[in-house]
């Protein structure tokens, strides 16, 4: 069964990668993509890629992340079945769940929630959304509710989001990478970390306290600074550098140690990516890595950057271990392969449009 799908994405997270990776995926499997961006344009480098996979439309809309209200979002849904319609497509798969709260048509809708403030909060601050922000907390519930299928990408978040939103059903479909696999070694020495690190929830307080307890290498990949003034300034670490995916890759497949502090991950495709490339891995330890890398990966106390620089050291100082830790975690990652990723969205595409299609309402 050959699809047409509208997959929406963003030029600025994670989302980029999962979009475009997933979608060349569905396309060799028969499958049409038609790519529909909201939020800061892409460069040219990211266009080049998405159009080689199918055409790219960009909308006017912020991101909803990035939106001031409600009314910021007002003319995305009209706009996205504008471009559905024109396209002919049969499944509109949208990674951003707002979208779908005012939604309007009979084109059966998937949703996939990334992440969401609502789980942020929940995780890093232990408790609601504060009230000028609750608008977007609505509105992901009504556009998760409204889909013919909501989907999380670990189990992990799956239950997060059943609970806040009170959700009966939320499959799990996990992400997957295209990114090179290659022959677990030595590496460089260095320690590397990849994340927006502007994020509290990325943790880059402890890994900046762990670093001043070792004299292990790091290396940072990411951005520093994010859209609201946010600004990571270790004291300790390397600046944080923003690459290219391409570089990105290259840089965590020569580190020894592959590390995440994160306290808060839906997925975390860069552990992913790590471990494609045969690095061992050290992660925070929190439910999300124990579920996709335990036994594949050595984990440690993210409140204690005591616990991560003595495990860093630890590892640093036993190439044997790291190597059989490295092998370990890149047989696991080839259980999240594209193919199976690929495979179970089409069973869920498949079946929200063999059902009888329903008016979608805000």
């Amino acid at each position: 069964m050959s699809l047409r799908i509208l997959m929406t994405l963003d030029a600025v997270g994670g989302v980029w990668r999962y979009a475009v990776d997933l979608a060349a995926a569905l396309a060799e499997e028969g499958c049409e993509i038609v790519f529909a961006g909201f939020g800061p344009e892409p460069d040219t480098t990211q266009r080049d890629e998405a159009r080689g996979i199918g055409p790219l439309e960009w909308g006017a809309a912020p991101l909803d992340w990035l939106a001031s209200g409600p009314g910021d979002l007002d003319g995305a849904p009209g706009w996205l079945m504008q471009v559905a319609e024109r396209h002919g497509v049969d499944v509109l798969h949208l990674n951003q769940p707002t979208l779908a709260a005012g939604l309007r048509g009979r084109t059966p809708c998937v949703a996939v929630t990334h992440s969401c403030l609502a789980t942020w909060f929940g995780t890093m601050e232990g408790g609601a959304v504060p009230g000028p922000l609750r608008w977007q907390v609505e509105m992901t519930r009504a556009g998760l509710a409204n889909a013919h299928h909501a989907i999380a990408p670990s189990a992990a978040h799956a239950a997060l989001v059943r609970r806040v939103y009170g959700l009966a059903d939320v499959a799990t479909v996990r992400n997957a990478s295209r990114s090179p696999l290659l022959s677990p070694g030595d590496g460089d020495g260095h320690v590397t970390a990849a994340g927006r690190w502007w994020d509290r929830a990325k943790n880059g307080f402890v890994l900046d306290r762990a670093a001043a307890l070792t004299d292990a290498p790091f290396v940072l990949i990411g951005s520093a600074d994010g859209p609201d003034g946010q600004r990571f300034a270790p004291a300790h670490l390397p600046p944080p550098r923003a690459l290219p995916h391409g570089e990105t890759t290259e840089r965590i497949g020569a580190a020894s140690l592959f590390v995440s502090p994160s306290l808060y991950e839906p997925f975390g495709l860069a552990a992913l990516e790590a471990a494609r490339a045969g690095r061992p891995l050290l992660l925070a330890d929190i439910p999300v890595y124990r579920e996709l890398w335990e036994g594949a990966a050595r984990f440690f106390d993210p409140q204690n950057p005591a616990d991560l620089a003595q495990t860093v050291d630890a590892l640093l100082d036993a190439p044997d271990d790291r190597l059989a830790l490295g092998a370990a975690a890149q047989r696991r990652a080839l259980r999240y392969g594209l193919a199976e990723q690929a495979g179970a969205m089409l069973e869920i595409y498949k079946e929200a449009t063999a059902r009888a299609p329903l008016d979608m309402v805000p």
